[in-house]
């Protein structure tokens, strides 16, 4: 068999459309997460101005917490389609 019938074969195409996809959705999860995060502390500051820097930090912490989750997330999906 020549090598891409034989990764037709062992399914490797379906495990690297998986993974294409999975990076997709974990961008998309990252940034609506992040947006959910903005606007609640848009909301929350605009409720309470008195109370913006504190809002403000741990909407940056959260913020980056969840982009390092998606990095990873990302890496091992992309870790996938190379093997």
């Amino acid at each position: 068999m020549i090598p891409l019938e034989e990764a037709a074969a062992s399914g490797a195409g379906l495990a690297k459309l998986g993974a294409g996809i999975g990076a997709g959705v974990v961008a998309l999860g990252a940034g609506f997460g992040i947006g959910k995060i903005g606007a609640a502390a848009n909301e929350g500051i605009a409720r309470q101005p008195e109370a913006s820097g504190d809002i403000r930090g741990g909407s940056i912490i959260l913020a980056a917490l969840i982009e390092g989750v998606c990095l990873f997330a990302v890496v091992v999906t992309l870790l996938i389609a190379i093997g």
